[in-house]
């Protein structure tokens, strides 16, 4: 059986956008997404310190088959950033495989602003260094930020960039 993961993804207009709909850049995938703004954080912990492109994730976490995935992605962006999310409808963005198909992730859009500055991440335990003896705990996200979606498809770990080009679908 998969492990199952549910995330919530805010998005906004960006400075100088339009709001809920992304404009066109010439050559870029799921229409550019000039105008909007989603937000991500930076992946926490020894591994991604030092890693920025391909390092960022949306605020997601495991839940067990029989919770509500909407209910399990609000109760992690809230253990993730350490603040509820904003209030506001979401819309399903659909269930992505990971790597390996071991793990699904399904994500939810939200259209609302949030303060990535003021963020309280929860924490982790790891062995580390590996094999020494010492558990040391990390956040789970080091920082949050927006970026707009040209940006975010660079940001993000590769295997949900997909929830970006469903995203901008649905604005358009």
């Amino acid at each position: 059986m998969p492990v199952l993961s549910a995330g919530l993804l805010l998005f906004r207009a960006a400075p100088g956008g339009s709001g809920t709909g992304p404009h066109p850049s010439p050559g870029s995938p799921a229409g550019g997404g000039v105008g909007v703004e989603v937000l991500l954080g930076h992946m926490g912990g020894p591994y991604w310190v030092r890693k920025d492109d391909g390092a960022w994730s949306i605020p997601k976490g495991e839940h067990d088959p029989d919770e509500d995935p909407r209910a399990a992605a609000e109760r992690e962006f809230t253990e993730e950033l350490g603040s509820a999310p904003p209030a506001g409808e979401s819309r399903e963005l659909g269930t992505v495989p990971q790597r390996g198909g071991r793990k699904q992730i399904t994500v939810f859009a939200r259209e609302a602003d949030f303060d990535a500055d003021a963020i309280t991440p929860g924490t982790f335990d790891l062995e580390w260094p590996p094999r020494s003896g010492k558990v040391r705990s990390f956040p789970e996200i080091d920082r949050a930020a927006w970026f707009g979606l040209d940006v975010a498809r660079v940001k993000l770990v590769a295997a949900q960039v997909e929830f970006l080009d469903r995203l901008a679908a649905s604005l358009s």
